[in-house]
């Protein structure tokens, strides 16, 4: 039987696992306008985190059973090691009427799908920064997922930040700079501060940097020596910091991660 397509307009959105992610996207989503938090819903048996997402206004239901039930489009956001055990529980329950969505890191669309017992199941990779409307998020859709579906998804995550279709082998990749990438912005910020004189202008000035790399048109090499005169103060910090392997170190992190990523999904 083919499935019905999922109604965009009125569509109830659930996340089965209510950590940090699943409270930065709907947060964001909310915060967008995009759903209003009454069609969106969860489940967790901690005081705390059901006070994080009731504080905005999203329903936290007694069991995961209940959050599929209630939901058009489900998306699973607990831990990778996890995620098989709970989506064999909810297999009953998980109709080709339901639009199936993972965030777990390194876990491959084939096996999300066998375990699902259909393939109408999109793969996403979201970043924290979703709670601010700043996400980078790449997606790969699965075989039965239309694209009607990867529009939907699409549009879901474009309210928190921007959207890439892409395809699955380069998820590894996705996960350790987009995915795992703020930890290392957040680090650098931090160290700035340590060197400087408060984290406001530490984290400004990277804001600042950002904002130039997306907005300007121009290659960050350009940038950067838009910023470096010869013999300057600046050009004497980049010394210090090739000295040190910075780009080296920073691309050394996303290939640790991206490693550690494809360990994950042969687990």
């Amino acid at each position: 039987m083919e499935a019905l397509p999922i109604p965009t307009e009125t569509y109830k959105l659930g996340f089965i696992g209510a950590g940090k992610m699943a409270e930065s996207i709907s947060r964001g989503v909310v915060r967008s306008g995009l759903l209003p938090p009454n069609r969106i819903t969860t489940s967790h048996s901690s005081p705390i985190r059901r006070q994080a997402f009731e504080s905005f206004g999203v329903h936290v239901l007694p069991t995961n059973d209940d959050v599929v039930n209630e939901s058009d489009v489900v998306i699973f956001s607990v831990k990778p090691q996890v995620v098989k055990d709970v989506i064999l529980q909810l297999r009953p329950l998980l109709s080709t009427n339901k639009l199936l969505v993972s965030v777990a890191a390194g876990l491959k669309l084939k096996d999300l799908q066998d375990w699902a017992g259909h393939s109408r199941f999109i793969r996403v990779m979201p970043n924290t920064p979703s709670a601010v409307g700043a996400a980078a998020t790449v997606f790969s859709l699965g075989g039965a997922a239309t694209e009607q579906d990867g529009d939907l998804i699409a549009n879901l995550f474009g309210s928190v930040g921007k959207t890439w279709k892409a395809d699955e082998k380069l998820f590894d990749a996705v996960t350790g700079l987009s995915g795992s990438g703020p930890a290392y912005i957040y680090l650098a910020i931090e160290a700035l501060a340590d060197g400087g004189v408060a984290a406001g202008l530490a984290s400004q000035t990277v804001l600042g940097a950002a904002s130039m790399a997306t907005s300007s048109g121009k290659h960050p090499g350009q940038l950067k020596d838009d910023v470096t005169s010869p013999g300057g103060t600046t050009i004497t910090g980049i010394h210090e910091l090739e000295k040190g392997g910075f780009r080296g170190i920073l691309m050394n992190a996303v290939v640790a991660a991206a490693r550690r990523s494809r360990e994950l999904s042969q687990n």
